[in-house]
């Protein structure tokens, strides 16, 4: 019960910074990406997008006889791909993601929330289905739905680590995962697994503050988690620092093989690194090549 009223608190304030994040999300956004944007990808479609050279396979019938005759060579007439994709979101908004090592930094949350709207408008711009996994916002298209997305995306959730949902991902559907990971991993793995057995193919982004990363401590330290359930005292900070890293080394080596065995993309993202690289990682990643 004690817990109830910070955790409305930062509702209260989340809801507050909705219209600021939608602002900043669109001018990351257009940063990556000025105007539109296009999928550049052969496919069934009515727009003409490039002419490629006859390869094995090929059938007579897909040659550009006119574009031919003004070379040797034979030449196909591809289309752009105009067939949208759905692709879910799921953000952690667990506890564990409202961390911050200082005032010159920005929340694990807010990190991973912006560049999740970010990516979800890019996509809304060129057609494509957006939705957040484990909530009801099954993917649809249109900038409405963008705003729908950014609505449930700043309500902070209560336990202290989050598990991915994948309960209600769509078969060969796309996927965006953005965590510190930081919680169960055995548990990350059964969703990855679920997923890949739907053929859901997709991204996890793990994102981290410089601090969890590097483990400057030393002397005597209370570590506790942001949401309280977990604590841990120790008078020689210095003596776990190794010991620290390599542990977290360890998940990170773990998390880019189970992503590797399911045909997912991992990265790893800190919070004082460029938002805008991050974005563009994650766009390639989802409207790369299929």
């Amino acid at each position: 019960m004690t817990k109830a009223l910070p955790l409305r608190s930062r509702a209260e304030e989340a809801t507050a910074l909705l219209a600021p994040l939608l602002a900043r999300a669109e001018q990351l956004a257009h940063a990556v990406m000025p105007g539109g944007h296009g999928r550049k990808r052969a496919g069934n479609g009515d727009d003409f997008w490039q002419y490629r050279p006859v390869q094995a396979g090929d059938t007579l019938r897909m040659i550009d006889w006119r574009r031919s005759a003004r070379s040797d060579s034979q030449f196909i007439r591809q289309k752009e791909w105009q067939i949208s994709q759905s692709v879910y979101f799921w953000v952690d908004r667990a506890q564990s993601m409202q961390f911050s090592s200082g005032a010159n930094l920005p929340q694990k949350a807010d990190r991973a929330q912006i560049l999740s709207l970010a990516i979800a408008i890019l996509l809304a711009r060129g057609g494509e289905r957006v939705g957040l996994s484990g909530e009801d916002l099954p993917p649809r298209a249109g900038m409405k739905q963008v705003q729908r997305f950014a609505e449930l995306l700043v309500a902070p959730k209560a336990e202290d680590y989050a598990t991915p949902d994948v309960s209600h991902l769509q078969k060969n559907a796309t996927a965006v995962f953005v965590s510190d990971f930081l919680g169960d991993v055995e548990a990350v793995e059964a969703a990855l697994n679920e997923a890949a057995s739907k053929g859901v193919r997709g991204v996890c982004l793990q994102v981290l503050d410089p601090v969890e990363e590097n483990f400057p401590f030393r002397g005597r330290a209370v570590f506790q988690s942001v949401g309280g359930s977990l604590e841990h005292e120790t008078l020689q900070a210095g003596d776990l620092a190794q010991r620290y890293r390599d542990r977290l080394n360890e998940r990170k080596l773990r998390l880019r093989d189970i992503c590797g065995k399911t045909g997912w993309q991992y990265k790893c993202h800190h919070t004082a690194e460029s938002a805008q690289v991050a974005v563009m990682w994650l766009y390639n990643m989802i409207e790369g090549p299929k």
